[in-house]
This record gives C-alpha cells, sequence and structure tokens, in this order.
C-alpha cells in the first residue's frame, strides 16, 4: 500500500515513519509512504499556500491551486477539454483525504475501510481551515481525528498511516493481535444505529424553546473561502463578496449547521441550539432551501 502525504512541514515525518511497526512495514515493502512539500507546486515569488478569507474573519486559510496541483501531480491531471475543469477521478481503491477537525470522526471502521485500499493521500490542512473547494472536489473524504483542533493535520496524519498499517497482512507479525485488541470487528455483525439519517431529525427535536443544556459539545466551524474568487468554474459564494456582515453571519451559520448535521449529527443533541437555529436546521434536514449560493 502507499501513502502519499502532502504537507508544509515534511521535515514533521522524519520521526513517525522511521519507527516501530511503520519502519519495519516499510523496510518489508509492505508499505511505501512519501512526503510531498505543498510550497514545491506554488509557483509565485514567495511560494504561497494561503490567503485571507473571504468575507472577513481572523486567520488565514490554504488556497486551493497548490492542493489541487499537488494532489493531481500524484494521482492523474484534469482533462483540459473540459470547460468547467474538475480533478480527474482518483484511480480505483485510492483515497484522498483531507484532515479536517469539521470532517467525520476516524474509527477503526475507517481504518479497516482505508486498509482495503492500496493507495492514500493525506492532505494535511494549516492556519484557519482550507478552502471549501478542496473538500467538495478533490478529497474523496473530510476526516477528524477527534473533538479537538490542533495546529495543523499532521499529527492525524500520521495517526491514519499508523492505524492503517497494522490492519496490512505481515506488518504486526502475529494475526491474532488485530483479532483480539481494542475496537476489533466481531465475527457476529452487530445492527448499527445511524443518528441523523437524511430526512430524520436528530433528538434536539424534541426539546423546547425554553430549555437550556449545558454541554461541552459545539457544532463544526463554516466553511472557509480564499482567492481566487473562480476557480475551474467553482465560484465563491456570492454572499462572501457583498461585504453585508450580517448576511455573511448567517450563511455562515446555516453551512456550520449543515455540515455538523451532515459529518457529525451526533454534536447537535447536545449544542444548546437557540429557536433560531432548530428552524434553520429544520429547513436544511428537509432540504428546503440550498446553502450553496
Amino acid at each position: 500500500m502507499r501513502f502519499d502525504i502532502v504537507t508544509i512541514f515534511p521535515e514533521f515525518f522524519a520521526g513517525p515513519l522511521d519507527y516501530g511497526i511503520v519502519r519495519r512495514a516499510r523496510e518489508a515493502q509492505l508499505i511505501e509512504a512519501r512526503v510531498h512539500d505543498l510550497r514545491e507546486f506554488a509557483h509565485d515569488r514567495h511560494r504561497t499556500v494561503d490567503d485571507r478569507p473571504f468575507g472577513g474573519g481572523e486567520g488565514m486559510v490554504m488556497k486551493p491551486e497548490p492542493l489541487f496541483e499537488a494532489v493531481e501531480s500524484l494521482v492523474g491531471a484534469r482533462d483540459a477539454s473540459v470547460e468547467v475543469a474538475a480533478p480527474a477521478a482518483p484511480p480505483t481503491k485510492t483515497a484522498i483525504v483531507l484532515l479536517s477537525a469539521a470532517g467525520k470522526m476516524f474509527r477503526q471502521e475507517t481504518a479497516r475501510r482505508f486498509g482495503g485500499l492500496t493507495r492514500m493521500v493525506l492532505i494535511c490542512g494549516r492556519y484557519e481551515g482550507v478552502d471549501e473547494r478542496v473538500a467538495e472536489h478533490l478529497a474523496t473524504d473530510e476526516i477528524s481525528i477527534g473533538d479537538f483542533v490542533l495546529s495543523g493535520g499532521e499529527l492525524a496524519a500520521a495517526m491514519i498511516l499508523d492505524a492503517v498499517t497494522r490492519l496490512i497482512p505481515g506488518a504486526l507479525g502475529n494475526e491474532d493481535s488485530i483479532v483480539n485488541e481494542s475496537f476489533s470487528e466481531s465475527a457476529v455483525d452487530i445492527a448499527r444505529v445511524k443518528t441523523g439519517a437524511p430526512g430524520q431529525l436528530p433528538d434536539f427535536a424534541a426539546h423546547t424553546s425554553h430549555e437550556s443544556r449545558v454541554t461541552n459539545h459545539g457544532i463544526l466551524d463554516y466553511p472557509h473561502y480564499t482567492r481566487p474568487p473562480s476557480f475551474r468554474g467553482w465560484d465563491v459564494p456570492e454572499v462572501l463578496l457583498g461585504g453585508n456582515h450580517e448576511e455573511i453571519r448567517k450563511w455562515r451559520r446555516r453551512c456550520a449547521l449543515e455540515k455538523t448535521w451532515r459529518n457529525r449529527p451526533e454534536l447537535l443533541d447536545g449544542a444548546g441550539l437557540g429557536v433560531d437555529d432548530r428552524r434553520v436546521l429544520d429547513e436544511i434536514v428537509r432540504g428546503a432551501r440550498p446553502i450553496t449560493k
């Protein structure tokens, strides 16, 4: 299996790749791990990979152009004849994973799914976030490793690489280690109940407007966009370009609710949502209004 890691700090991985099971798996040629410096795909004088967010706000946002170019150099270039340019579909059994605090939770079953692939490209985000067009049009998966925020995706990439490598036959030496450890897959299929499925409201819908739930969970971050305003026919939402701060605030809140419902619906029940948030979320769940324009 091959791992490609795209990062602005390639030297970070000198340690994680050279010790323990990962090192032995590399030496046995069970895996191949390559680290790619994102700045090599930025062609301006300063090798810039980030810019200010549209709509205002703190921090900087990673630009789409270097990330698309880096990943496409690994898995295949786009078709230049297509008017609305799009990345080439990744090869079979390849995952392009964006590490993001707003992604779906990485679990052992996720590691098992990735373990059945032949290649993974791990995109390490930095700064305030990554331009949303990367998540929407380049990545096959947007993954979080927990309900906390890191300075970047490098630690998360190292953890995922380790977790997936352990599942590759021969990596551990004793295959029974996988069968008998924590979170191992049972031989008996267990029915799982998935909350927040499309068309269903999570448990928060039963709460009255006067309830105030104490919780240590929030909702996920809203999408970020930076320059260019148009990239391969994918435009920054118009509301972010208009300068109406109240409309921007409402749009961002709506998008944050929608992303939480899509990626982490279990957070909504303990988010202490107010009346307006519940109304907006009800519209999202029922498909009453699009949120991207």
